[in-house]
């Protein structure tokens, strides 16, 4: 697979002093998160927990909706500032209900990271026979998003935050049958 930044065109230093070796207990350093809210998905596994971790100890709140609820209990155990909540990324219906249980509570929502994702599984569909992984990692984010936006609006300043990876550079996109129904499936 060619790399390539474009002469520097896709990343550019920042000035902000730290870099790929940083750990995020010195990116959050000095950083109090009182007051502020977040939401990550995948927050209970791998990337997510390390930044769900990071912003509780800074004093953030920190919601995690997961779909195995008894999972994320014993990963975060231990862990102040937490809120759980039932919700699958494969289910727009979960989706709209974590999202209508969230805006209930009248609260901003400073932070959305949007880290949850799947690959390499087999073949799946969600209920509208939306291929799993398109469904999960795209479809979804996109979806949350937009039933949280009132709460986004509401922080004055909110970030919404997408963790992906070079997943997406080993395989083009197939516009013509992105769920696979006429041609064998592929799991990237």
């Amino acid at each position: 697979m060619e790399q390539n930044n474009y002469q520097g065109a896709l990343q550019k230093p920042t000035g902000s002093g730290f870099n790929a070796t940083s750990t995020a207990s010195e990116v959050i350093k000095g950083i109090d998160m009182r007051g502020k809210i977040a939401i990550v998905t995948g927050g209970n596994t791998g990337i997510g927990l390390e930044t769900t971790k990071t912003l509780a100890v800074a004093g953030a709140t920190v919601i995690v909706p997961a779909r195995d609820i008894e999972k994320a209990k014993r990963n975060l155990e231990g862990i102040a500032n937490i809120e759980l909540e039932l919700m699958n990324l494969m289910n727009p219906d979960s989706i709209d209900a974590f999202a209508e249980r969230f805006l209930a509570s009248d609260r901003p929502l400073h932070l959305l990271i949007h880290n949850a994702g799947i690959m390499w599984v087999p073949l799946r569909k969600d209920s509208r026979g939306i291929e799993s992984q398109l469904a999960t990692n795209y479809l979804a984010q996109f979806q949350l998003t937009a039933r949280l936006w009132t709460a986004l609006k509401k922080a004055n300043g909110a970030r919404v935050i997408n963790v992906s990876s070079d997943g997406h550079r080993f395989a083009p996109f197939n516009f013509d049958d992105p769920n696979f129904n006429s041609r064998e499936y592929d799991t990237l």
